[in-house]
């Protein structure tokens, strides 16, 4: 296959003729907004090529601490962000911080020890891009499943009351609900499984591609990177609705006030 075309400034500088066309439809149909688009454009330019010149430098280095500490910074991040999506609630953060990082310890560590098994256990080529791909998708499913869980229990407090008065215990009483708000959050994944190939070409396996790797092998590393994110989704979902729950009850198995969920 013919090598990578690379892209330099000017190349971009014409690719942003595309931001300036969705600007003008936005302004076209008054849909209010040009700046949030502006500024995300903006924001997304300068975080991508601050980011690009980090992992330069930590490719340099070719240490762990620093593939480990980009990790750490990623995975804190994502963790911030699902919180504040599922509540302001600061208590939360432990939970959401520990099941993204049990998700991610499984899924990168297997990926890593028993499938590709780089000369590096550390090697940044494979761990950082597996790891912002996993941490990506499991926070989507940590976000889902949380605000489906929250919402459900808002809407149903005296259905919950009524299981714990009859003595069950909190994980019972809310059961059905943790299953349909897990259920929710992995329903994206199955879909984006469901027309693997056939509508959408996932970014990865078109990446591989334009870097000229033959097809076959970009398909296989995709499929371990699907493979990797339905774990992750599912053992984030399920940890964080289980960490979530052990906050809605007081010691005495009684739902907390509703304002303070």
């Amino acid at each position: 296959m013919p090598p990578l075309i690379t892209l330099d400034w000017l190349d971009l500088a014409l690719a942003l003729v595309l931001i300036g066309i969705t600007l003008a439809l936005g302004a076209w149909q008054r849909l209010g907004l040009g700046q949030a688009l502006a500024i995300a454009t903006a924001r997304g330019i300068v975080q991508l090529l601050a980011a690009g010149a980090i992992l330069d430098l930590v490719f340099a280095l070719h240490q762990p601490w620093a593939v480990l500490a980009v990790v750490g910074v990623m995975l804190t991040i994502a963790a911030i962000t699902a919180r504040n999506r599922i509540s302001p609630q600061k208590q939360l953060l432990p939970t959401v911080w520990l099941a993204l990082g049990a998700s991610l310890l499984l899924t990168l560590g297997y990926a890593l020890w028993v499938v590709i098994q780089p000369p590096d256990w550390y090697s940044p080529q494979y761990l950082i891009p597996l790891a912002g791909m996993v941490l990506g998708n499991a926070m989507n499913a940590a976000t889902l499943a949380g605000e489906r869980l929250l919402t459900t229990i808002r809407r149903n407090p005296l259905d919950i009351a009524t299981h714990l008065s009859l003595g069950a215990q909190p994980q019972e009483a809310i059961a059905s609900y943790r299953r349909e708000a897990i259920r929710a959050s992995l329903i994206p994944l199955i879909n984006r499984m469901t027309v693997l190939g056939l509508v959408t070409l996932p970014g990865l396996f078109t990446g591989q591609i334009l870097s000229g790797i033959a097809p076959l092998d970009a398909a296989a590393y995709q499929l371990l990177i699907f493979f990797m994110i339905a774990a992750a989704e599912a053992l984030t979902a399920i940890l964080v609705t289980v960490g979530i729950t052990r906050h809605l009850f007081t010691p005495q198995a009684q739902l907390i006030s509703l304002e303070q969920i």
